[in-house]
């Protein structure tokens, strides 16, 4: 299994290495994240383990989530992840999984949504070239022509239209772990990751490492 935490991205900022380098780096409070529910073959046809983040206070969550954490002995946890095991999961309820299963210097994965910026235009959502800006033109930050005329006669799949720019799911993959603060539970990653200041994330251990050819 894939070491998985939930986290909260807190910013960027910049830190010196061992060869005394500045590297940017974004920080994350990772965990701990609670296990409150484990998944078997014979029980629900596949192997996985379910994990928490608090992200609300008990009495602003539902009873149904209050009920299911509350067989788990937990409360407050309204974020729930599932992690895919290839075996029988080797953890148990009650147990918690924190930034001590990662190393420095390895590679994990981050998988956030990225920013929300509304409806755009074509020039802020596509990087068209637009008009001209001179007075008189009427054609500034339009779409412009986008089909053809009898034949074919319609719009063409994948043409570039104004439209919902952001709030994606995305995965960042191969970011290296430059630091590790196991007692605040912060771990810093060497470059920049999708989403605001304060949204909620996912950190693994990298599916697809690469490997330095010789």
């Amino acid at each position: 299994m894939l070491h998985t935490l939930i986290g909260k991205k807190l910013g960027m900022t910049q830190v010196y290495d061992e060869e005394n380098r500045l590297v940017p780096v974004t920080v994350f409070e990772a965990g701990p994240c609670p296990v409150t529910q484990v998944k078997t073959e014979e029980s629900d046809g596949y192997n996985a383990i379910q994990i928490g983040y608090p992200r609300k206070k008990a009495k602003n969550m539902s009873a149904g989530q209050n009920g299911h954490l509350a067989k788990a002995s937990q409360e407050g946890l309204s974020v729930l992840k599932e992690v895919r095991c290839n075996e029988a999961p080797g953890h148990n309820i009650g147990d918690t999984l924190t930034v001590s299963g990662f190393e420095e210097g390895k590679k994990v994965d981050i998988v956030g949504t990225t920013k929300g910026r509304g409806f755009q235009g074509v020039v802020k959502r596509w990087n068209t070239k637009g008009g001209p800006a001179s007075h008189g033109s009427m054609f500034h930050r339009r779409v412009g022509s986008i089909g053809l005329c009898q034949d074919p006669g319609h719009v063409f799949k994948g043409q570039i239209m104004p439209g919902h720019m952001g709030n994606k799911r995305r995965t960042v993959q191969n970011l290296q772990i430059v630091k590790i603060y196991e007692d605040k539970n912060l771990i810093l990653v060497k470059g920049s990751t999708p989403g605001f200041n304060g949204s909620e994330v996912v950190i693994r251990t990298s599916k697809k490492t690469r490997v330095k050819k010789a």
